[in-house]
């Protein structure tokens, strides 16, 4: 491993490491090897490092530093360690160049600053002085299916975590969930010429939906506490039938529905929905992620909001989720702009890099006996 003297370098060492999730990226082989470089470097602080292979070529990197004797609670730093594919990119998406005070590449903003920012804060804090028990986790899969999350979240029990995403530093405490479900029609074919001899799928599948969608706000409760605006339901894609002819028999839509707190429930109430009202229509799951919910009361939170942090909420969906389904209060946080998520160009202001490893340090410290 070359010297590594502050944030940026090894956010810049991140980046040069590609971990394009193999989902958008066939070719790509993981994230193995920036979960070895991760488990070096945590390894030479001190850490006991394990990795959890939950695919083939795809482990999770665990860092446990000693337990103080004094400790009552676990935090878990948890940033992801995939990123979305680089070949759209107008830069060299690994070179991690950085021009004008920003680090360009992918995974610089998402997640790789976040997970700088966060293993430096590690590395520069005196954690046997700290009255709490400290883990680092980097996370496979967080772009596709999150596989990692999902085998933390059921293997380890924690007290709190901290899941890495680029939240300009404030707390994400709440954000929606995501039901895609596909529907299945199923009708009766016919000759075009008498079309009532059949039952038209497409039409049946368009008025299934439409009724849906008139009902939908109100399948299932809310949470009174939610920061999330409206649940929403999208039909995304539609196909069906086999010449302009033929009545079709068969009709397949994919419906993109963004929950709300309260609403774990939705795709089930959907299927009951449909079921009911047009019994050929069949519902099935494509992939259900619930909603994030955690207490912004709990003493942790408020002492990231006692730091300068603002609790709010966000549309999109992250590994946290997965951790508050099992009852482990979670939050995601940490430097750089969900703007730059993704983009040609990503990149992540220096500054913004420092401010965060500074931010996850002071967070750190107070939990020190007494506070540093």
């Amino acid at each position: 491993m070359s010297a590594i003297n502050s944030v940026t370098d090894l956010c810049r060492a991140l980046v040069r490491i590609p971990s394009e999730n193999p989902s958008g990226a066939p070719e790509s082989a993981g994230e193995e090897a920036i979960s070895r470089f991760v488990g070096e470097f945590l390894n030479a602080r001190g850490a006991t490092v394990e990795l959890e292979y939950v695919a083939e070529g795809r482990p999770n990197v665990y860092g446990w530093f000693p337990r103080p004797e004094n400790a009552k609670s676990t935090l878990l730093f948890a940033p992801h360690l995939d990123t979305v594919p680089g070949r759209s990119m107008t830069i060299d998406p690994f070179a991690g160049d950085v021009v004008d005070g920003r680090l360009f590449g992918r995974g610089a903003t998402d997640t790789k600053g976040p997970m700088a920012a966060m293993l430096w804060a590690l590395a520069t804090t005196d954690l046997p002085k700290l009255n709490i028990a400290v883990g680092f986790v980097g996370l496979v899969d967080e772009e596709a299916d999150q596989l990692g999350s999902k085998v933390c979240a059921e293997r380890h029990k924690v007290d709190f975590v901290l899941a890495g995403e680029p939240t300009n530093l404030d707390v994400v405490y709440t954000h929606k969930g995501t039901a895609w479900l596909k529907l299945h029609a199923k009708g009766k074919s016919a000759h075009a010429s008498d079309p009532s001899a059949g039952v038209n799928a497409i039409e049946l599948l368009t008025e299934a939906f439409a009724s849906l969608k008139t009902e939908f706000p109100s399948l299932c409760p809310t949470h009174p506490n939610h920061a999330l605006g409206e649940p929403t339901i999208s039909l995304g894609t539609i196909v069906g039938g086999t010449k302009i002819n033929v009545v079709p028999d068969q009709s397949v839509a994919e419906i993109d529905i963004r929950t709300i707190p309260g609403q774990e429930s939705m795709a089930e109430a959907v299927r009951d929905f449909v079921s009911v009202r047009f019994p050929t229509v069949e519902v099935s799951p494509i992939k259900v992620s619930q909603p994030l919910y955690t207490d912004p009361a709990h003493p942790f939170i408020q002492k990231l909001v006692a730091l300068g942090s603002k609790c709010i909420g966000a549309p999109w969906f992250c590994d946290a989720a997965f951790f508050a389904e099992r009852n482990i209060p979670a939050v995601a946080i940490g430097p750089g702009s969900i703007e730059q998520a993704h983009t040609s160009d990503e990149f992540i202001a220096v500054r913004d890099l420092e401010r965060g490893a500074e931010f996850f340090r002071r967070f750190l410290n107070s939990f020190s006996t007494p506070p540093a």
